[in-house]
């Protein structure tokens, strides 16, 4: 019976540097994205609101979450 063994070195450090910094741009350019899409300001906002002004944009305090995820989510 024979064993074999296969061991995979990087010969080129300097392209794997490279590679991974093109990976962690790539991962923060999707945070700033995911972030920026993030609606938790809006809801913030309207739940500061008194009843009256959500009452006077037709809104009931426990539908907020409804109307301001109102075209992502159909309900």
């Amino acid at each position: 019976m024979a064993i074999s063994t296969t061991v995979f070195h990087a010969e080129r450090p300097a392209l794997r540097a490279r590679f991974d910094g093109f990976l962690t741009a790539l991962a923060q350019a999707y945070t700033a994205y995911a972030n920026s899409r993030s609606r938790i300001g809006e809801i913030r906002a309207l739940e500061a609101k008194s009843d009256a002004e959500l009452k006077a944009m037709g809104i009931k305090r426990d539908q907020i979450a409804q109307y301001v995820f109102r075209d992502v989510f159909y309900v």
